[in-house]
This record gives structure tokens, sequence and C-alpha cells, in this order.
């Protein structure tokens, strides 16, 4: 049984042999999308056990220290001025040496006239030298409108 093709044919009553997928397409698509409107949103689900109520307040209260830079890029430690490079890194080593939890809050506190260079050098020194409780205060002064 072979189909011939071409301008050989010239009746023009044959039909056309070809089937119309448009309506097939139509049907296929409207069941996709039943399909997916009634499969549940959450098939699969993962049980984890949470801790329940709020955990209790650590007994140990960190100490605090305070870096301050100045309008002229000079450094503070807790108020006593930090002369050198050398100096700063030992004040930051001595507040990592003990345990974990015991590390001090470092907060760092920049003047407004203070360069970016100086305070991202400190915080550079920190972080490299292993402060893990590192903050910046004082932001109050760098609002709009003060």
């Amino acid at each position: 049984m072979a189909m011939s093709v071409g301008s050989d044919s010239t009746h023009e009553d044959e039909g056309i042999v070809d089937i119309n997928t448009t309506p097939l397409i139509d049907v296929m698509l409207v069941l996709l999308i039943m399909l997916i409107i009634t499969i549940p949103l959450q098939t699969h689900s993962v049980s984890i056990d949470l801790p329940q109520g709020n955990p209790p307040p650590s007994s140990v209260q960190s100490p605090i220290v305070t870096i301050a830079v100045s309008y002229d890029n000079s450094i503070m430690w807790n108020g006593s001025p930090i002369t050198s490079e050398e100096s700063l890194q030992a004040h930051l080593r001595n507040a990592v040496s003990g345990p974990e939890d015991g590390q001090p809050e470092v907060h760092i506190h920049p003047d407004r006239l203070s360069s970016y260079k100086t305070v991202a050098h400190v915080m550079a020194d920190a972080q490299r030298l292993g402060v893990t409780k590192l903050g910046i205060v004082g932001l109050d002064q760098f609002m709009e409108g003060q």
C-alpha cells in the first residue's frame, strides 16, 4: 500500500491522509494542567526534631573591647592609644588567646571622618588573628539628617 506524492494524482475526491494532531495536543495540555493542579504541593516531608522553647541565657558575660578609630586615623584600645601595627596585633592576640566562649566582643567605633582604609585594616587584622565576635558600633553618626 503506497501513497503517491506529487502532481501525478488528478483525482480531486481523494481525502487528506494525514491525521490532525491539534485536538490531541489540546487534550494532552488540559490533562497535564489537571494533573499539576491535583498533585499535592508537598509530596515528601522531612521530620526534624527542633528544640522547644527559648535557650537559657549565657551565664558567662563576654567582656567588651572597644577599638576607636578617630578622625586623624589614630587607633585607641579601650581608651589607650595604639602606636604601632605590632601593638594592635599583640592586643588582638591577647584577646583571642582564651577559650572560644570567653573571647571578648570587639567593637570597632570609627569616626565619621576616619578613612575607610584604616577601619578595613583593623577589621582585617581582627579577622586574620581569629576574632569571632566583631562588630561596628556608633553607626548613628552616619545616618542622614544628623
